[in-house]
């Protein structure tokens, strides 16, 4: 039994699959926990309100061959208020991409795992990642409870925070060396779902993102990386691609549709060009961009007007009037210190490449 989880208490499977009651209560057990078991929302609740848990693994559908049944979301729900200490899981075969993002962002799941990608191995690494984090003084306002492992974090003061959205152990490991070495603080993910979970939570300086990334798409349909960097985008945070899943038309989309920094592939990787990209793009992100003075309306307006879009054209797409649209141009072109449309373009291009 490994030293670090002895006294950890308790754990709550909540499965009305008997043999995956048996797996994951053997799981558990070999990780130093106590396990309790529940086939349903009603025996889950008693449960809970019987013991505390530390973790709690949760199948979506627990109503037998009812596989639109979600009462998985509701036991999760429920663990919020009656036992708040407890992590929850979910596990599940049924699950779309929506839901299991909703079980993370609106039930507070810790993550979403699939029950066709199961690997008992991986999942021994979850249970051992949850185990350290519920170690943590609870006093500890920077405790993470997004499914990802924070390394180093007071270790090296003025180190980037840097994402790693990484499904594969061996390259995980690889990055956080590289980073950690660096002097960066690294949190490490594996889905869509953890990734746009920590967007939203945290703030990051740099993301590092897998295309092909553990999905509820089949592997031909994987676009989940695409979907972290269009998240990736939205908050601000630059990204570098290192894949080995790419053709040249998804290497042009990283670049003209997502503004990824670099696009490196597994195949040909160096650690040296790594830690030089790492670095270049921590450090052009630290540049202020001369459209940092635009408000969010006069960013808009700008995005739209680098597009070559006319003032009625761009009045339209933001549903405000032209003279609106006047008052905005007069404002950006006074900021960014221009006379002319042109001017306030190319101003504003080395902050768009």
């Amino acid at each position: 039994m490994n030293p670090l989880t002895v006294g950890l208490g308790r754990a709550l499977v909540v499965e009305d699959d008997r043999s995956w009651q048996l797996i994951l209560t053997e799981l558990l057990g070999d990780a130093g926990l106590v396990v309790d078991v529940a086939d349903n929302y009603a025996t889950a609740l008693t449960t809970m309100r019987a013991a505390s848990h530390r973790l709690a693994i949760v199948d979506l559908s627990l109503g037998g061959v009812d596989h639109h049944n979600r009462d998985g979301l509701r036991v999760i729900e429920a663990l919020q208020k009656l036992d708040p200490g407890c992590t929850a899981v979910l596990l599940t075969g049924f699950a779309t991409v929506e839901i299991a993002v909703s079980a993370m962002k609106d039930y507070g799941a810790y993550t979403s795992l699939r029950k066709e990608k199961f690997r008992r191995s991986q999942f021994r690494t979850l249970v051992q990642e949850i185990l350290v984090d519920v170690r943590r003084p609870a006093a500890d306002p920077e405790g993470d409870v997004g499914g990802s492992e924070e390394v180093g974090a007071t270790s090296v003061p003025g180190g980037a925070q840097v994402l790693v959205v990484e499904d594969d152990a061996g390259w995980q490991a690889i990055f956080l060396e590289l980073l950690s070495d660096a002097g960066h603080r690294t949190q490490l993910c594996r889905s869509y779902g953890e990734a746009i979970g920590l967007f939203k939570r945290q703030s990051f300086d740099l993301a590092v993102v897998d295309l092909s990334l553990a999905s509820f798409a089949t592997s031909d349909d994987n676009v989940d990386g695409m979907r972290v960097l269009a998240a990736s985008q939205v908050a601000g945070v630059p990204a570098i691609v290192v894949s080995g899943m790419a053709s040249p038309q998804d290497a042009e989309r990283i670049y003209q549709e997502f503004g990824a920094f670099a696009f490196l592939e597994k195949q040909s990787f160096s650690r040296k060009a790594f830690r030089q990209t790492v670095y270049d793009a921590i450090n052009m992100a630290a540049i202020p961009s001369p459209l940092d003075v635009l408000t969010t309306r006069e960013g808009e307006v700008f995005e739209l007007l680098a597009q070559g879009m006319t003032n009625k054209v761009i009045a339209g797409q933001l549903v405000i009037s032209p003279n609106t649209v006047k008052r905005h141009l007069k404002a950006i072109f006074a900021k960014l210190e221009v006379n002319t449309r042109a001017a306030a373009v190319a101003k504003g291009a080395g902050s768009r490449v």
